[in-house]
């Protein structure tokens, strides 16, 4: 995983030249039947036709912040979408000239950048409306790319987010009639998805079709399905079945714009509203870091802090607050500044498992608003083609044996995606005392092939300035010793985040935090060494460093000495 994830021959390098035709084999790979086209029969295409109403009569609120940044380049026709970058004539449509890529593509059609521009003045509004005519002109009978179903919900959602600007009195009919028209399209193929992705959406927007254009007709339909997503996709304790803090802030965001156009149009909210957001609000707490923004676990990317704050800003009580999340499978180390978020769960149930990694015992940790210790991570915003490799345990802040992944991936054969199983076995058991947490946790994800259990014991002090660890690598008593005495190779990842400067020393890696917090790494193990890792879940490919520390382990040890028990430290110095 060193070489795949440090540059050099990478089958995975995002930023290489290639063709068309590698395009669309990546594309396959890592999209599934989520990226096939969209096909319609002429059936389908007469019952996309039908009565338009007039006007909205209520407005879908927009709760997420503008990104301004995004905005003013737009302005400057600057369209950047990861590693990619297309600069054009003043307010060409960007899907008037060949692009980069079908992911880039993508990204365009699902119009998540709208409100960037809405937010740019009237300027900006009146771009904003020009390239959603214009995309119109170009897309809006049907396309087979562009109305595959779970980017026509992100874009309708993205269009209602902006209604006041492009469905105000007096807009052009062809607008309205296209919403309609994709809407009913919508419709049709909800029930026949697996995704959950669209299932969601499309369900939040039955909801929103039914408040804002319908004057309420099916609305007790709409929320009846929008109940049953929720109670398939989001789990007891709050967080979201895929284990994605950056999928459940997104899920809450809607609940919380559907809520308020409920109560502004007259009607009756359904308790499961209050229910399910007070808890979700909850775990997204559990995943805030100290700088605003989340964990990027499970292909989910670190969020913007202000949208964040956004969606715990509108919660009707202050969300409680929790270190053991039992249901979504993470733990919470917290004492001082330093905080430490361990992920000790099984990957989720397909077709939620589509996209998941094999991080298991993998942590994050931060200092304050400092962070040190993170994963490969990821976003929507990168080129699809890094997906497969950061899902993999080398991206991750753990141990990996024998070059394998804590958990298999499957094929999902209804979707076509490698989907992550397991791993077996993942338990995690704490004690406080004296003001000092003890967490020891372990996995079985290389039991059937190499015979050992992995253990992350975790030691943090009462005044947060000591994480102390130890990995071993278990042959189970119960598991017959193994005639192989081949010793098998395993390393030990700590990927540092970004705005770490790591340095090594004679007996320390010195790792001097942008904040200026200074902290040193320490461990008796030989052969410590730096590489250079990435880093996705900033929406581009940074190239931060890592900590790596490689060996040998015997098959048949018990984990009590080395070279199957590592033990390791982080050290916070003093300030001067």
């Amino acid at each position: 995983m060193g070489r795949a994830l440090g540059g050099g021959d990478s089958e995975f390098q995002a930023d290489r030249t290639r063709s068309s035709a590698d395009d669309a084999a990546i594309w396959r790979r890592f999209r599934g039947l989520a990226g096939e086209d969209a096909r319609i029969g002429a059936l389908q295409r007469l019952k996309l036709s039908g009565p338009v109403p007039k006007a909205f009569t209520h407005h879908l609120p927009d709760l997420i912040p503008a990104d301004t940044w995004r905005g003013e380049a737009l302005m400057r026709d600057v369209w950047r979408i990861g590693m990619e970058r297309l600069t054009l004539e003043r307010a060409q449509p960007p899907w008037s000239v060949p692009l980069p890529s079908r992911h880039f593509a993508d990204r365009l059609h699902r119009f998540d950048w709208l409100s960037d521009i809405v937010s740019q003045g009237v300027a900006g509004q009146e771009r904003a409306t020009g390239f959603v005519d214009s995309w119109i002109e170009s897309f809006g009978t049907f396309n087979g790319f562009a109305w595959r179903a779970e980017p026509t919900a992100n874009r309708l959602w993205n269009w209602m987010r902006c209604s006041q600007v492009l469905f105000a009195e007096g807009c052009p009919p062809e607008r309205m009639e296209c919403l309609v028209r994709q809407m009913r399209y919508l419709s049709e193929v909800l029930d026949q998805t697996t995704n959950p992705r669209t299932r969601w959406m499309g369900s939040c927007l039955m909801v929103a079709r039914s408040v804002c254009l319908d004057g309420a007709h099916r609305l007790d339909e709409a929320l009846a399905r929008l109940d049953g997503e929720c109670t398939a996709q989001i789990l007891p304790d709050g967080g979201h079945v895929s284990r994605s803090p950056a999928r459940l802030l997104n899920s809450l965001l809607n609940l919380l714009a559907l809520q308020e156009v409920l109560q502004k149009a007259g009607h009756i909210v359904p308790d499961y509203f209050g229910k399910w957001i007070a808890r979700m609000g909850a775990m997204l707490a559990f995943f805030q870091t100290e700088d605003g923004a989340l964990n990027p676990f499970n292909d989910g990317d670190e969020g913007r802090p202000e949208v964040v704050a956004a969606a715990l800003d509108r919660l009707a009580a202050p969300p409680r607050r929790f270190t053991v999340a039992p249901k979504s499978g993470f733990q919470k180390l917290q004492k001082g500044s330093l905080r430490l978020v361990l992920d000790c769960g099984e990957a989720p149930p397909p077709p939620f498992g589509d996209y998941a990694h094999a991080g298991a015992l993998g942590f994050e940790l931060s200092d304050g608003p400092a962070r040190l210790v993170t994963s490969c991570g990821y976003s929507a915003e990168v080129n699809v083609d890094w997906q497969a490799a950061v899902r993999r345990t080398g991206a991750h802040s753990t141990l990996v044996l024998a070059g394998r992944d804590s958990s298999n991936f499957v094929t999902n054969e209804e979707t076509r995606l490698l989907a992550a199983m397991g791993p077996e076995g993942i338990s995690s058991k704490r004690l406080e005392e004296s003001d000092e947490i003890w967490l020891d946790a372990q996995h079985g994800g290389y039991k059937a092939a190499c015979g050992l259990l992995h253990r992350r014991r975790l030691f943090m002090s009462g005044d947060g300035s000591r994480l102390t660890g130890e990995d071993s690598l278990v042959r189970p008593i119960s598991q017959p010793a193994s005639d192989d005495n081949k010793f098998i190779n395993f390393e030990i990842r700590f990927h540092l985040h970004p705005t770490v400067t790591a340095m090594m020393g004679r007996d320390a890696i010195r790792l001097i935090c942008d904040n200026g917090s200074v902290w040193r790494f320490k461990t008796s193990h030989e052969g410590t060494r730096l590489e250079r890792t990435v880093y996705l879940a900033r929406g581009n490919v940074e190239r931060p460093e890592q900590i790596v520390m490689a060996g040998y382990a015997d098959p048949n040890s018990d984990g009590s000495e080395p070279p199957n028990c590592i033990r390791w430290a982080f050290l916070k110095e003093k300030a001067a």
